[in-house]
């Protein structure tokens, strides 16, 4: 595999996966890049979210395709906002919006616990039988206001307590060694050179 389409426009995922991907050689395009819209994403699963993610961009280019489908579920949420992390306020998707939106669903409850997850799909055409899956999770809290400038998405408010950190306050490279999709793609990079 020579060249591959990430499944995804959003551009902190985009350089997290082109970091990782560098060390296997693979030429990483994006499906911006070979104007291709994005898929639906109607499922209540990130598994689903991913696969259908990956195989239209897939049967679109012709290509490999990359998908990720992640968010951040909260234990007192009962999951959410999961797989509606993205669009949490409303669309279109905004980072700070939907931060705010968690800090007040977060209001009355003591109990901050959280995790991000991550899907990672990957087919090598758009009927691959058996695409490559690989999943992570990072837990931590969310914290009751915003700090930091690293990151995106919720990372402001995803309190590390083993660090005494947020998230958004880590490098690059410590948050890929030890995230949810730094964990994934881990385990996909091990099933890739199995």
């Amino acid at each position: 595999m020579k060249k591959l389409v990430i499944a995804s426009n959003n551009p902190g995922k985009l350089l997290e996966f082109q970091t990782l991907l560098a060390p296997l050689g693979i030429e990483v395009v994006t499906q911006a890049q070979l104007g291709i819209k994005e898929a639906e994403e109607p499922h209540l699963t990130f598994i689903e979210n991913a696969l259908a993610k990956a195989r239209h961009v897939s049967r679109e280019s012709g290509l490999p395709a990359l998908a990720d489908d992640s968010g951040i579920c909260v234990n007192a949420l009962n999951g959410l906002p999961g797989v509606i992390s993205a669009r949490f306020s409303g669309l279109p998707s905004n980072d700070e919006r939907n931060n705010k939106a968690l800090l007040q669903a977060m209001q009355p409850h003591t109990d901050r616990r959280a995790h991000y997850a991550c899907v990672l799909v990957l087919m090598r055409s758009a009927g691959d039988a058996q695409p490559l899956i690989a999943e992570g999770e990072w837990h931590g809290e969310i914290a009751r206001e915003a700090r930091g400038t690293g990151g995106f998405g919720y990372d402001p408010l995803f309190w590390l307590p083993e660090l005494g950190k947020m998230s958004s306050e880590l490098s690059r490279e410590a948050k890929d060694a030890i995230s949810h999709r730094g964990k994934a793609m881990k385990m996909l990079l091990q099933k890739l050179q199995s």
